[in-house]
């Protein structure tokens, strides 16, 4: 009986810190924010991008699909910085690497042309605590993340984040850089 009870304590007390560890993030809830800092150690926080649909987006130079995906994020921030959204002006990308090296991760930055300025990274690799915060196991991942900080979106490759920001899009016959909600 002893050992039952110490055994269902054991496996009650891992299951509980667990569960503290990694909440998974979900859509409706209040993006946790980010701290971290660029390649040329400069601080950016995520929460200084509200007002703005963000998509915080978690990769590595080393991870091939990540990489693949690279040049359709960039020609997607292209066409989106500047647009007006039914619930915010602009978009921006905030990325985070799971490098364990500053120059892999700077120079996949610079060869993949990802013009945005938010790029973070505390060079932990899969130990970041960004990645356990946000839940991430496997990369490429992302949130999308509206004006107000609340995920709206997980996971979007390709047409379907083209699609999700043209859902969230405000359109008019004036330009883009006259946004006004």
């Amino acid at each position: 009986m002893k050992i039952s009870f110490r055994y269902l304590l054991i496996i009650s007390m891992m299951t509980t810190l667990l569960q503290g560890y990694s909440q998974e993030i979900t859509i409706g809830q209040i993006a946790p924010d980010i701290i971290g800092y660029s390649p040329n150690g400069e601080e950016f926080k995520l929460s200084s991008l509200r007002g703005k649909l963000v998509l915080v987006d978690f990769w590595s130079s080393w991870c091939s699909p990540c990489r693949k995906e690279n040049p359709i994020l960039a020609e997607v921030y292209k066409n989106y910085k500047d647009a007006c959204f039914t619930n915010g002006n602009g978009f921006a990308i905030f990325s985070v690497s799971l490098d364990l090296k500053r120059d892999n991760w700077v120079n996949a930055i610079a060869d993949d042309k990802l013009a945005w300025p938010y790029h973070v990274s505390d060079l932990k690799g899969w130990r970041s605590e960004v990645a356990k915060a946000y839940s991430v196991n496997a990369i490429p991942m992302n949130f999308l993340v509206d004006s107000s900080g609340v995920v709206v979106a997980k996971n979007l490759r390709g047409s379907e984040l083209n699609n999700a920001l043209r859902k969230y899009r405000k359109w008019s016959f004036f330009s883009n850089t006259d946004c006004k909600n």
